[in-house]
C-alpha cells in the first residue's frame, strides 16, 4: 500500500473508532432523520419527485455542518498533540500528507452520506422513486462534501486548535455558500461570477433536481483541488518556521 494509501487508512481508522467520530455519526444521522421527516415529507401530500429534492436539500445542509466537525481534527490535532513533528519529519511529502488525510476523511464523510440511502427508499411506500434522481442527489452531495472537506482540510492546516480551525473552515464555508446573495445585489458581469462561485445555490440545485451537468463536477472539482494546494502550501511553510 502506497503511503498517501496507508495514510488515509490511519485517519479512517480514527475517524471511525474515535469517540468524536461516533458523537459526529449519531448526530448527524439523527439530525438527518428528523428534518426527512418534519422538512421534507412534511403534513402536506407531496410529489415523490418533490420529497427527494426536499430531502437532498436538507442533507446538503447537514454534509457541509458534518464535514467541518470530520475535518477540523485532521491536522490541528496533531499541532495540539505534538506528533506534527513526527508527521512532518516523515519521509513522506506534504502533498501525500494532506491528500492522504483529506481522501481518508472523505471516505468516512461517504460512508456516513450513504447511511441515510434508506430514507429515500421509504418514498416508495407511498410513491415511487427515479433511481436516476436518487443517483444524481447522492452525487451530488459527495461532491460538495468533497469541497466543504477540502476547505474544513485548510482550515485545520492554518489553525493550532481544532476549535479555531472550525471556526476558520465555517467561516469560509458560509462565505462561499453566501455569495449568491452578493450576485443578487450586483450587477453582470460580477453577478455572473459571484453566482458561479456560490457553493451551494447554482451548482448543487441541479444535483438536487436529478440531473448532471459537467459544469458543476468540474466546479466542485475544482474547489476541492484548490484548497487542498492551499493546505499543501500551508503545511510547507511550516517546515520553515
Amino acid at each position: 500500500m502506497s503511503r498517501v494509501g496507508l495514510l488515509a487508512w490511519r485517519e479512517l481508522k480514527a475517524s471511525l473508532f474515535s469517540p468524536q467520530g461516533f458523537i459526529v455519526v449519531a448526530l448527524v444521522l439523527a439530525l438527518d432523520g428528523l428534518l426527512f421527516n418534519l422538512w421534507a415529507l412534511g403534513s402536506d401530500e407531496k410529489l415523490s419527485a418533490e420529497v427527494l429534492y426536499e430531502f437532498f436539500y436538507v442533507l446538503s445542509g447537514t454534509t457541509m455542518v458534518a464535514s467541518i466537525f470530520v475535518s477540523m481534527r485532521l491536522l490541528a490535532e496533531e499541532q495540539q498533540s505534538g506528533t506534527a513533528v513526527l508527521l512532518l519529519t516523515s519521509p513522506i511529502r506534504d502533498g501525500q500528507i494532506i491528500l492522504g488525510k483529506f481522501l481518508g476523511a472523505w471516505v468516512f464523510l461517504s460512508f456516513l452520506t450513504l447511511a441515510t440511502l434508506y430514507m429515500p427508499l421509504l418514498i416508495m411506500v407511498n410513491g415511487k422513486i427515479s433511481w436516476g434522481h436518487v443517483f444524481s442527489g447522492y452525487l451530488g452531495l459527495l461532491l460538495l462534501g468533497s469541497a466543504s472537506l477540502a476547505i474544513g482540510v485548510f482550515g485545520s492546516a492554518v489553525a493550532r486548535s481544532q476549535i479555531v480551525a472550525a471556526f476558520v473552515s465555517g467561516g469560509i464555508l458560509v462565505a462561499l455558500v453566501l455569495l449568491w446573495m452578493l450576485a443578487k445585489e450586483t450587477q453582470p458581469p460580477l453577478s455572473r461570477v459571484f453566482s458561479y462561485l456560490s457553493l451551494h445555490n447554482m451548482h448543487f440545485r441541479s444535483f438536487m433536481s436529478g440531473k448532471v451537468h459537467l459544469r458543476d463536477i468540474v466546479y466542485y472539482a475544482s474547489v476541492t483541488a484548490f484548497f487542498l494546494v492551499a493546505a499543501t502550501r500551508m503545511l510547507e511553510s511550516r517546515r520553515w518556521r
